[in-house]
């Protein structure tokens, strides 16, 4: 019976917490993705009705019958529209019906190269026979350099066939000029990606061009975000792009299903060690900034997808930035969780080797993580826990493995500036609360941690009003105001000369700097060092409000140096 009883208190206490979530983040959809195939541009029509099979003896309406149900036909038409069309280009490169029937064709011959893959063939393994006239034309596909964009890997898919809306899409950036956008998806997930810091699932926003010589077209896809412009016919030209339909394809995903996820790897962190990653967004250059964004707890690196929308909708945060995450279990306390991050960082960077000083974004709990990589502690952090230097501390050698990177640091020299976007960097009441230790105690830290929380609870040191527990502490103790962590590692200061930005919500009420988030007070995310303080009008979610992201990029621009960009 008393076990009964034990299970239903803890179901119940898990709705409590699952329900208190929500009610913050919401039940509608991170994303929504539908497909619906353009309409026919008039000039593909009649390029239908005047193509070979209509002049074999059908009328327009059989013609256009008869495209519609052949794949080497469409293709051979969409090639006949976009060379026309590109010779106007050629000649008037201002001609924007000519520019319009020339995105359109393209997109249709990667929607066409799509279709044969679905069907079981593979389009891009050799040249396709296309006509053109009376003559026939070799029609290529020019491979990429980069690593894993093989399109083989991939369904691309043009971007103009999706319909995308939800809380984290409300806006679709776009940027006009030549070329279709197209959706790299992948097909499964890619080992080898973790490697090369990518996600597992690589999805990309690209644009296919076809270009013309003599009886042969190649079609190639470029990046946007590696070039604002593309060379065609002997001009320059603006590179047209879609950047938000590969964020919401990526949500959708129902491998990646961010919303699970996060709780998931809250509730058993240790399950989930595997997807503490540090992994690019974009593709690399050494000349561009990186930066990375931590989510914080209960959540995922999906959070970031208003904030990387709004980035890419500005061609100068584009030229200077490339965008990165960190994702872990939330579940782990966050010193531990930091730990992960400066092992990522020094593997990362040993690969990709930053040319310039680096940002970095935390929201929440990740603001606590940031704050530790701006941090020099030495030994001292450990001295002040147990009492004495770790040479003489009777620890475990298992457990002194996991405690030293957590304890035991300094500040990374790659940072050169963070933004704290509703930090509880002197913890959160809500941790304190009666709800906060239901939700702490629904954490399972895996058995590795079962000795190391012996050792601490052992050996620590504890004052009169700090947070004592009987096993390893996790996330929401670590933002506990009277955890002992908390309180000593605020006697630290943050490195100086490295400038950091405060933005904090203050829910609408105006009244700042005496306000609180709902979650997390202004008294916890203040500090007297920060280059700026911005409050934003709403709650905890201030990384996705339109004040917040603005001044996220205001920043930004700071710091990369643009002159009109206010202090």
């Amino acid at each position: 019976m008393r076990v009964v009883k034990k299970s239903m208190r803890r179901f119940h206490v898990t709705v409590i917490v699952v329900l208190a979530v929500v009610s913050v983040s919401g039940c509608a959809p991170f994303a929504k993705v539908s497909y619906k195939k353009p309409r026919l541009d008039p000039a593909i029509v009649a390029l239908a009705e005047t193509s070979p099979v209509a002049r074999a003896g059908l009328d327009s309406q059989q013609a256009l019958k008869k495209y519609r149900k052949n794949p080497h036909e469409k293709l051979s038409i969409h090639v006949s529209a976009a060379q026309l069309s590109s010779e106007r280009l050629a000649v008037k490169p201002s001609d924007q019906e000519a520019l319009g029937v020339y995105n359109f064709a393209v997109a249709r011959i990667v929607g066409e190269m799509d279709g044969l893959q679905k069907a079981g063939q593979n389009p891009w393994a050799k040249p396709i026979t296309v006509m053109q006239g009376d003559r026939e034309h070799a029609l290529n596909f020019q491979m990429p350099k980069r690593k894993l964009w093989n399109p083989e890997l991939y369904r691309m898919r043009p971007a103009d066939e999706f319909r995308i809306r939800g809380i984290y899409v409300k806006e679709r950036t776009i940027k006009p000029g030549l070329g279709a956008p197209v959706v790299a998806i992948p097909l499964r997930p890619m080992p080898e990606a973790r490697s090369l810091f990518a996600p597992e699932k690589p999805y990309g926003g690209v644009t296919a061009l076809l270009r013309f010589n003599s009886n042969q077209c190649e079609l190639a896809f470029e990046s946007p975000l590696l070039s604002e412009t593309t060379l065609f016919q002997g001009r320059r030209f603006p590179l047209a792009a879609d950047f938000s339909v590969p964020l919401a394809a990526m949500l959708v995903d129902p491998e990646n299903n961010p919303r699970r996820l996060g709780f998931a790897r809250y509730f058993n962190p240790g399950k989930y060690d595997e997807t503490a990653q540090l992994a690019r967004l974009d593709p690399w250059d050494e000349n561009k900034t990186v930066v990375i964004v931590i989510h914080g707890l209960t959540d995922s690196q999906a959070t970031w997808t208003p904030l990387i929308n709004a980035a890419r909708s500005e061609e100068f945060i584009r030229k200077n930035f490339q965008f990165w995450f960190f994702s872990y279990p939330s579940g782990y306390p966050y010193p531990y969780a930091a730990a992960l991050l400066r092992t990522e960082m020094d593997a990362a960077f040993a690969k990709y080797r930053p040319k310039k000083p680096i940002v970095l974004i935390g929201h929440s709990m990740g603001g606590c993580i940031s704050r530790l990589m701006i941090t020099d502690v030495g030994e001292d952090l450990w001295k002040k826990i147990f009492g004495e230097p770790p040479s003489q501390s009777p620890i475990s050698v298992q457990s002194r493995s996991m405690l030293e990177p957590a304890l035991i640091f300094n500040h990374r020299p790659e940072v050169g500036r963070v933004i704290f976007l509703a930090a509880p960097l002197r913890g959160s009441e809500i941790a304190q609360i009666s709800l906060g230790r239901f939700a702490a105690g629904l954490i399972r830290l895996p058995k590795k941690m079962i000795s190391l929380g012996r050792d601490v609870l052992q050996f620590a040191t504890f004052r009169d009003g700090d947070l004592k527990l009987r096993r390893l502490p996790n996330s929401v103790d670590t933002l506990a105001p009277n955890s002992r962590f908390v309180k000593i590692i605020n006697t630290f200061p943050v490195v100086p000369g490295i400038p950091h930005h405060v933005i904090y919500g203050d829910r609408g009420r105006g009244d700042s700097p005496h306000s609180s988030d709902g979650v997390v007070p202004y008294w916890s995310s203040h500090m007297a060092t920060a280059a700026s303080e911005k409050a934003v009008p709403c709650g905890h979610g201030v990384h996705q409000h339109p004040e917040g992201i603005a001044e996220v990029l205001r920043i930004l621009k700071l710091h990369a140096g643009k002159r009109n960009a206010r202090q």
